[in-house]
């Protein structure tokens, strides 16, 4: 039951802020396989790569032709960053458990730090919407250390797309809405990597919950809170003011530190 609220919460956080489940699946799955000691982060980034992959994906066909045309031309990115999460996972599987805990928690930390001290995302320049003009494309050379560091902190990748998407030129709510494609793209190889074994758990032979790195149960009960709170939300998103859209994204980052740092 506690998975299935979660859920419910990805859902408002895969559409609100473009989070496919990474940084609010992560501690409350580590919170559910506490039992695995420090392999269960492992586990944690593998069972989100696939709520993120199925989330992502919905949240993605769901959204409106003309908000996904922004990314026309993005081809070379969005491969990049399947190369680069491809390398990400391998990398999970062959790091210290608690690397992947610590990096977790110090990556949101400095991510904090850079939104409220660096100007662009809370207080923006000027973005190109409301002044006329194109936002720009995200740089393609961006994709290999995006995937990478999302697919082995098992964050998605929204935590650097949207921010880097509204520093571009993009409302909040165009920035959001972009960030689950290209959420997919890291998803999917990962997510492909963290079914294919489970070599470095001991559990993982006898853990009848486990495919590969993946808690199927903690998976299933996420996804079904959140399909669909995505699909309604699609449907009727709620009017939020730009400048308190952003506060809130931040406000959530927080929220998720705290968990993640009360989950071990």
């Amino acid at each position: 039951m506690a998975l299935l609220g979660i859920g419910l919460l990805t859902g408002v956080t895969t559409v609100l802020f473009g989070f496919g489940g990474g940084f609010v699946a992560v501690p409350v799955v580590v919170w559910a396989n506490a039992a695995l000691g420090a392999d269960a982060i492992r586990v944690a980034t593998a069972t989100s790569a696939l709520v993120m992959l199925v989330s992502a994906g919905f949240a993605t066909a769901v959204t409106p032709r003309r908000v996904l045309s922004a990314l026309r031309g993005s081809g070379v990115l969005l491969v990049l960053l399947a190369a680069g999460a491809a390398g990400g996972a391998l990398a999970t599987r062959l790091a210290p458990a608690g690397q992947a805990r610590w990096g977790f928690v110090a990556y949101v930390a400095l991510t904090i730090a850079d939104l409220l001290l660096r100007p662009g995302f809370l207080r923006p320049r000027g973005q190109a919407e409301a002044a006329g003009g194109t936002p720009r494309p995200l740089p393609a050379v961006l994709g290999v250390p995006i995937g990478a560091v999302a697919a082995f902190l098992g964050v998605g990748g929204s935590v650097m797309t949207v921010p880097a998407l509204r520093r571009a030129g993009h409302p909040m709510r165009v920035a959001t809405a972009l960030a689950n494609p290209l959420t997919l793209a890291i998803a999917l190889p990962a997510t492909a990597l963290a079914l294919y074994g489970g070599s470095g758990i001991a559990a993982a032979g006898t853990h009848p919950r486990l495919v590969g790195l993946v808690d199927l149960r903690a998976a299933a009960a996420l996804l079904l809170g959140a399909l669909p709170v995505i699909a309604v939300l699609r449907r009727r998103p709620p009017r939020i003011p730009d400048r308190a859209y952003a506060w809130a994204y931040l406000g959530l980052l927080g929220v998720v530190e705290a968990a993640m740092l009360l989950a071990g």
